[in-house]
């Protein structure tokens, strides 16, 4: 399946240092904006038409992309949006809801004012770009919050391992945004990380546990799981009592 929408749709880029970091920019973008959809095809032609740039730095910029795990090149047969698995999926969940646990767990009692207050201005960036109806951005500035809300234990570590899944996790959190556009628009995604940040607040930790079980984090998992193809019987597994729980 192949996809083409028309470029006024979508927010303008300032141009970065080179061409291949404006096509990474812009293509990312429009994959977190659900223009480009798991499974489709990205055709090179098309791109250096609607991004204005030649092959050389295109190509550069989706072996960049190739890298992050958010497209594929498939022999003989082009580049590819990663189409997601039941094992994908469950490794993507599993990873990002361990990981804030293990954070928050650490960054409790005695939360950081200063680092509370970046996660208040990475809510006010949501505010802003929701505002301003850019879905994709929004997806980005989704992710900053959390990895604002990573960043509370302090813990380095943590913080580069969720940020090495940058592009996956956006992904997973872009499909949930559509699979949720039909009970919330982009100001209910932000009142719903609001939610989470005021009862993180709280240091209550069993309330914040729930709170992040119930953030809607996953819809898409609920929406799409029978449509996923299958992963390991762990995965299976993993992601039928994920579903029965939230």
């Amino acid at each position: 399946m192949e996809s083409t929408l028309p470029q006024q749709s979508r927010p303008q880029l300032e141009r970065p240092g080179s061409l291949a970091d404006f096509a990474r920019r812009a293509i990312e973008r429009a994959i977190l904006a659900g223009e480009y959809r798991p499974g489709e095809r990205l055709v090179e032609e098309r791109l250096c038409e609607e991004l204005g740039v030649s092959r050389p730095p295109l190509r550069e910029a989706l072996q960049q992309l190739s890298f992050s795990g958010i497209i594929e090149h498939r022999p003989r047969r082009g580049v590819w949006v990663k189409d997601m698995t039941q094992q994908d999926v469950y490794e993507i969940v599993s990873f990002r809801r361990e990981l804030e646990r293990m954070a928050l767990r650490l960054a409790i009692p005695g939360l950081d004012p200063f680092k509370v207050a970046e996660c208040e201005r990475a809510l006010d960036a949501m505010r802003d770009i929701a505002n301003s109806d850019d879905e994709g951005g929004l997806v980005a500035a989704g992710f900053a919050f959390h990895v604002s809300v990573i960043r509370l234990a302090g813990h380095g570590r943590i913080e580069q391992a969720y940020r090495s899944m940058a592009l996956q996790l956006q992904l997973c959190m872009a499909m949930n945004n559509r699979a949720r556009r039909r009970i919330e628009d982009l100001q209910g995604n932000v009142r719903r990380h609001e939610e989470l940040l005021s009862t993180i607040l709280t240091e209550d930790l069993t309330a914040i546990e729930t709170a992040l079980d119930q953030h809607g984090e996953s819809t898409f998992v609920v929406d799409s799981l029978a449509e996923l193809r299958e992963g390991s019987a762990q995965a299976t597994e993993w992601l039928s009592g994920y579903v029965r729980k939230i």
